[in-house]
């Protein structure tokens, strides 16, 4: 019987269709994997490959069937999660009825895009590449890992990478005959092509947003600060209603576009030298030219740039290298060539980072201190990244609040390490909205899902805005019923004091019960009805000198009725920062398991991811 061999790229591209031409699919949450992808592409087209680039939530699942040559461009959130734009392809691919040669056409890439201080690095690409793998399709190169911890950030590993992909691809494809690479640091062709439009064109142009039927047109009913006064973070309470019939579950998004500032776009327009109206207000046509290369969602075909720069483009952006890389192109300065030359090397990287990251300098300050840049218009969808679409966790159950989300958000707002003043975009928008303002907003699929038995037990722990998801699956499961009547299987006695295991519970934690412990009436309200144990950690309200208590010591306090729910079948949700805690609950649940449950440090372990596993573990958090 002869051995079966593992086919090699060259013959699963024997039969393709087109030998250069490639699609390059990424999934991002903050825009880092869309810029890089879009880098990818341009390097491609220096070895004459014609490059197709999308995200993958704007890619229909099944046309990967199809393809012969793929590069995923894979960034990392959470503890290990993979992009929200990824899932619908991801859940495809983990389907058990696919069969192992569904890829034996295939050749592919996976760039991984992380943080290595993370347990989980780069590990949706990691599972992506061998899940590719197991279905057939054949590796071009090694999985990249690209590392934020890296000296030269991202780029350490992308750069690299990079150029080891091209040298596969030109192995595989060597170069058309009288063909030549084209130099790196030539200055590409912008990606549209502006003409001039009408007033008429513009006023009568159908707006993209308004015709996505995936968001709708709300008008905002509340808008209210929920932290005292004197407290040191805003967090607002905002409350809308849209006529449309919604339907939404817990866990579920908002998604918003936010706006800029108009002193921050005027600043932009004056330091590009486009303050007359004829710069500014003009009517403009925008063609995308170049098929290699993304634009924002939702781009009108005939704008402004000051609509551009307040809708579209993200002028208060932290800027990437890259974006220095095309800076150079625009300025005749030698002062400021010999600094943008610097910035761009290997050996400016501590410098570049020092200017930029570390004090949180804005593209929009940047271009105020390089003065003699002159940039053609057309280059703006280059040099500006996507003002990107903002999340938030919907804080409400559409069972309770017909034609209604509401909203739990923190006001960004603090000072650099230059003592100068910022505030989030998209949270200055919307603090900024008044009742009968109206606003649009796409309802988008969350993470989490609910029991399906609503007496089955849930834990819930969600500090600061992590409250949110955890506000809309308790009011969900409240409005059906789950009343969280006390389990009769168990009755301990911890400090001489009877315990009652309910099947609703809340951790909850901030800093001080009377500043900011958000919905606390509404919890304490429940806790009466017997709807709910409520245990909030107000972490400075300890005496002083004192160990500050978080909501994972009050989970190890409760061992012994976190493991009575847990073995009981609990569903637990985490949500909040991706900073220690999500971590801290986890090992908070194995020590339950360890100390009650009776089972060595490994098993305890290993019985928190099979949790998560079988669908009773959620995490929804953010950095």
């Amino acid at each position: 019987m002869a051995q079966a061999t593992t086919p090699t790229v060259a013959a699963v591209n024997a039969d393709a269709h087109e030998a250069r031409t490639l699609t390059i699919l990424y999934a991002t949450e903050t825009g880092n994997a869309q810029e890089i992808a879009d880098r990818i592409a341009r390097h491609c087209r220096r070895i004459h490959f014609q490059c197709i680039v999308r995200a993958m939530d704007a890619y229909p699942v099944h046309d990967i069937l199809d393809e012969h040559l793929v590069i995923f461009v894979v960034s990392t959130t959470g503890s290990g999660k993979e992009p929200r734009p990824m899932t619908p392809m991801w859940n495809m691919l983990l389907r058990g009825d696919l069969p192992h040669d569904l890829f034996d056409h295939l050749a592919y890439a996976v760039l991984g895009l992380g943080d290595s201080s993370y347990e989980k690095f780069c590990w949706p690409a990691k599972r992506l590449s061998r899940r590719l793998a197991g279905l057939g399709a054949v590796e071009l190169c090694p999985c990249g890992e690209a590392d934020d911890q890296h000296p030269l950030g991202l780029d350490g590993v992308v750069d690299p990478w990079t150029k080891k992909l091209l040298d596969e691809l030109l192995h595989l494809y060597p170069l058309p005959p009288g063909s030549e690479i084209e130099p790196a640091d030539t200055l590409p062709p912008p990606r549209v092509r502006l003409s001039p439009a009408t007033f008429d064109q513009l006023l009568g142009r159908p707006e993209p947003l308004e015709q996505d039927p995936r968001f709708h047109k709300f008008d905002v009913i509340k808008n209210e600060r929920i932290t005292a006064p004197d407290w040191q973070q805003d967090v607002r309470h905002f409350e809308m209603r849209t006529e449309d019939d919604i339907s939404y579950e817990p866990g579920d998004v908002a998604v918003i576009h936010p706006e800029a500032l108009s002193e921050d776009v005027d600043a932009v327009l004056e330091a590009l030298g486009w303050t007359s109206a004829e710069d500014a207000d003009a009517p403009i046509r925008i063609e995308h030219v170049l098929a290699d290369q993304s634009l924002p969602d939702h781009l009108p075909t005939i704008s402004t740039l000051r609509t551009l720069f307040t809708r579209h483009l993200d002028i208060n952006a932290v800027p990437r290298r890259s974006f220095f890389a095309f800076l150079r192109h625009f300025t005749d300065d030698e002062r400021e060539q010999e600094k943008l030359d610097e910035f761009v090397s290997h050996e400016g990287a501590d410098d570049l980072y020092d200017y930029t990251h570390r004090v949180r300098r804005t593209i929009r300050e940047v271009l105020t201190e390089f003065r003699h840049t002159k940039m053609p218009k057309e280059y703006v969808f280059d040099l500006f990244p996507p003002l990107r679409p903002r999340e938030f966790s919907i804080a409400s159950s559409v069972l309770r609040h017909p034609h209604e989300i509401q909203l739990c958000i923190a006001i960004v707002q603090y000072r650099t390490k230059l003592k100068i003043p910022r505030r989030g975009v998209c949270t200055s928008y919307l603090s900024a909205l008044k009742p009968g303002d109206t606003i649009r907003i796409g309802l988008q699929k969350g993470l989490l899902s609910l029991p399906p038995d609503t007496k089955t037990p849930v834990i819930c722990v969600g500090p600061g805005t992590g409250i949110a998801p955890m506000r809309a699956l308790l009011e969900a499961r409240d409005f059906a019923g789950a009343t969280g009547a006390p389990c009769c299987f168990l009755l301990y006695l911890e400090h001489s004091l009877s315990l009652h295991v309910l099947d609703n519970t809340l951790y909850f934690g901030c800093r001080h019960a009377a500043k900011d412990q958000h919905y606390h009436q509404e919890w304490e309200a429940l806790e009466k009805k017997g709807a709910l144990t409520y245990r909030a950690a107000c972490s400075r309200d300890g005496p002083e000198g004192t160990a500050r208590t978080y909501v994972q010591h009050l989970i190890e306090e409760d061992a012994p009725r976190v493991w009575a729910l847990v073995s009981a079948g609990a569903w637990v949700y985490i949500s909040g920062s991706t900073n220690k805690m999500p971590a801290a609950v986890r090992a908070a649940i194995a020590a339950a398991a360890r100390k009650e449950g009776g089972l060595a440090e490994e098993e305890a372990k290993a019985y928190v991811v099979k949790m998560e596993r079988e669908g009773r573990l959620y995490e929804e958090c953010w950095s």
